[in-house]
């Protein structure tokens, strides 16, 4: 499966947000995702068994719990591929920094 084929489920885009914050027991990921996506247990249970396949997350046993993490290696394959599409977006984000730190200029000189 491509890269973004897995993450373009926003399941799994929110587990690896989940996971972004640390590792995290497949019950509590299944629990938050279950409530937030209104899925089940097993239906959460495949969408880690894809991320995992697909070496977006590593897991590990911890007694009868399963822990689970982002692996950092396949996001950072992702980013490779999208190096050659920054070039479309960064000066429009450097243009948008600018008139960010413009307003706040303008903003300190009328409150002095």
């Amino acid at each position: 499966m491509h890269a973004f084929d897995v993450l373009g489920d926003p399941v799994r885009r929110r587990i690896l947000e989940l996971l972004a914050d640390g590792e995290q027991p497949a019950g509590a990921i299944a629990e938050t995702i279950g409530d937030e996506f209104a899925i089940t247990q097993p239906a959460v249970s495949q969408h880690l068994k894809v991320l995992r396949d697909n070496r977006f997350t590593s897991v590990r046993p911890d007694g009868q719990r399963r822990l689970y993490a982002v692996n950092g290696a396949a996001l950072r394959d992702a980013d490779e591929w999208l190096a050659g599409f920054r070039r479309f977006w960064s000066p429009k984000l450097d243009a948008l920094g600018t008139e960010i730190a413009r307003g706040k200029r303008q903003r300190r000189k009328k409150a002095t």
